[in-house]
């Protein structure tokens, strides 16, 4: 019970600071609908445990490592393009104010999401002083650690978009067309430095 009491707080950790993929959430909740934003939550929670995953079973992330500059040029490449996508969706509004998300796009955004927080370094070494310093209860529950992990951070998501969801009932409705060049900028911002980085 403590190696998945310690993977839920790690999970949530790792997932509550709001960065480009909280960003994406954030516009997806309001945009597409709160199962969209929880698709995309679900695709960053599972990429959570994924990497708690490896770093449990203690196998050695030297070789995915010495491949960080390229993961961070493609991932910040591929927030770049999403953020185009949403400056956009600015200039060039949908003729309705929200669009419901089949779920193809479901699939979609969790895919997209989970290579987008495979592809930054930071989740890696961020896991990896983490789990790391759990030791004892790594050692001890490996795998109900990861499920802790997943939990926690679907645990935050789960906040988020409820929270998202119930603030956009008291939005007007233009506030979404500049919430796309809001968050368009910020991700083609972001995107650019991460690449840039690399």
């Amino acid at each position: 019970m403590s190696a998945l009491l310690s993977g839920v707080a790690v999970g949530f950790a790792v997932a509550m600071p709001v960065g480009p993929i909280g960003v994406l959430c954030i516009k997806r909740s309001l945009k597409t609908g709160w199962m969209a934003g929880l698709a995309t939550g679900l695709g960053a929670a599972t990429a959570d445990a994924s990497y708690g995953l490896l770093v449990a079973l203690g196998l050695s992330f030297s070789g995915l490592l010495a491949q960080a500059e390229m993961l961070q040029l493609g991932g910040g490449l591929l927030l770049v393009l999403l953020g185009l996508f949403g400056l956009r969706g600015f200039f060039f509004p949908a003729p309705k104010a929200e669009i419901a998300a089949p779920a193809r796009g479901l699939l979609a955004a969790w895919f997209g999401t989970y290579l987008l927080t495979l592809a930054n370094p930071v989740t890696i070494l961020t896991f990896v002083g983490l789990i790391a310093a759990l030791g004892s209860a790594s050692a001890s529950g490996p795998y109900m650690l990861v499920l802790g992990v997943f939990l926690g951070s679907l645990l935050w998501w789960m906040i988020l978009v409820q929270g998202i969801t119930m603030l956009k009932s008291r939005l007007p409705l233009y506030t979404l067309r500049w919430l796309d060049l809001a968050s368009g900028l910020v991700l083609v911002i972001w995107g650019g430095a991460i690449a840039a980085g690399a």
